[in-house]
């Protein structure tokens, strides 16, 4: 065991520059600065937003919170391939779809991302599609679905981002007829007098639990009819970033010099990942993300987007920028605790950190022999129907199949191991157990648990 930490130093003490002659230098560690609120939000404000994020009372209907599909003892994800949103009972695997008319209607059409290190600077750019971005040109700073309806005042795009999940009937909102907020959400009136937002705004002006939370966490609100959605929005986001900030893995403390922290196969995995595999050069920097968009062929799982001759495709960045070479691209995640954070890919089509690897060597045959049995979900059978119509359908495939931007990688089965070690060594240990982000109860007085 001496031996092996005294090797597996030395080999460390090499790897920077073996690395940097492979192509790929390694990124430097990730320090306060790199987060942009780092110790700048209030504990009030935390707080708040930790209530906020598992309370129901942001859904149409009060069933489901934002905690439902992104919950910490799922990784801050849900387990699940597609999501199974308003109207269904339970949390993660064990989630259902509902009963009679309160069933939900379909699957969320993407998987739900984890949320680990969103508070970091680089991330400007949110949702799968990046719909969520930069943009100098609009009031708020920030381009998005809401257009000019998106109010000013967000601290950042993760606040931006969580302007949105209400606002989608399969997700939060409800069905059309079954709530006022559900019949402004399809109206697509977000920001008006009788709006999404200011219908939201106005059940937390109506519980004094959180009217006192809000006079305390912002300066500008002063009583409750101060209280906006943003408010809330910016909480949530002030939550995220503390809570899931996670910068303690192996590799972090590797990269701040302590040359034992990771294993030998480690440590082969990361010269593999920055080097001969070529993972790093869309996986690079200190979050293992360029924050680009790329088409690599991830077989398509679930109801699509509504796109194509069929409706059962999703063309992702295209459908925010318009343009037809965008085709199928998709954010590159990052990949921070990614051994916690299953399934993966836009669809959710892979149970496995070794598929999703596996599929990165030879995008398109794994394309070709995708079987959806292997997809994440609660059974239904009008839903199941649905499920594997765009992989079956062999002009989408190949459509998908002719984007593809990567090109095989012929890796041995111990470099594909060594690659899969490496990839363990990005989890950080204190992201283990959550069970402290959960509160024991929310100021609305629903149940917390589904």
């Amino acid at each position: 065991m001496v031996w092996n930490r005294l090797l597996a130093a030395l080999v460390a003490a090499t790897c920077f520059s073996s690395v940097a002659n492979a192509g790929h230098g390694l990124p430097a560690p990730l320090r306060d600065h790199d987060f942009a609120d780092a110790g700048l939000h209030s504990a009030n404000k935390i707080a708040l937003g930790k209530q906020l994020f598992f309370d129901k009372v942001l859904s149409g209907n009060l069933n489901i919170s934002c905690a439902t599909c992104h919950h910490p003892f799922a990784g801050t994800g849900d387990g699940l391939s597609l999501p199974v949103g308003e109207g269904a009972r339970g949390t993660g695997v064990v989630r259902d779809t509902g009963f009679g008319s309160d069933a939900v209607r379909e699957r969320v059409p993407r998987n739900a991302p984890a949320v680990f290190n969103l508070g970091a600077r680089e991330f400007t750019t949110l949702f799968h599609d990046g719909r969520v971005q930069p943009d100098p040109g609009s009031p708020s700073g920030i381009g998005s679905p809401a257009g000019s309806q998106l109010p000013d005042g967000l601290d950042n795009a993760l606040a931006a981002q969580a302007m949105f999940p209400v606002t989608s009937g399969t997700e939060m909102a409800g069905q059309p007829g079954e709530n006022p907020i559900a019949d402004a959400a399809a109206a697509g009136d977000l920001a008006g007098p009788d709006g999404v937002w200011e219908q939201l705004a106005g059940r937390l002006r109506g519980i004094d639990g959180y009217v006192a939370q809000f006079i305390a966490s912002f300066g500008d609100v002063n009583n409750a009819e101060d209280i906006r959605f943003a408010h809330a929005a910016n909480a949530i986001a002030a939550f995220e970033a503390a809570a899931w900030r996670s910068d303690n893995s192996p590799f972090d403390r590797f990269l701040r010099g302590e040359r034992g922290a990771m294993s030998l196969a480690q440590i082969r995995g990361m010269r593999l990942f920055y080097g001969r595999a070529g993972c790093g050069g869309c996986h690079s920097g200190v979050l293992q993300t360029d924050h680009t968009f790329r088409a690599i062929a991830i077989p398509p799982v679930g109801p699509g987007k509504g796109d194509g001759p069929s409706g059962y495709d999703d063309f992702g960045r295209e459908r925010v920028t318009g343009n037809p070479s965008d085709r199928y691209r998709f954010r590159v995640p990052s990949l921070r605790n990614v051994a916690l954070t299953a399934p993966y890919g836009h669809s959710g089509a892979y149970d496995s950190l070794e598929g999703i690897v596996r599929h990165h060597l030879d995008p398109v045959t794994s394309l070709d022999t995708y079987d959806v049995q292997q997809a994440v979900m609660p059974d239904r059978a009008d839903l199941d129907a649905h499920d594997s119509y765009a992989i079956n359908d062999i002009a989408i495939r190949f459509a998908i199949a002719a984007a593809n931007e990567l090109q095989p990688v012929a890796l041995s089965e111990r470099d594909v191991r060594a690659v899969i070690e490496f990839l363990h060594a990005l989890t950080d240990p204190t992201m283990l157990d959550l069970r402290r982000d959960v509160p024991a109860f929310v100021p609305s007085g629903l149940p917390v648990a589904d």
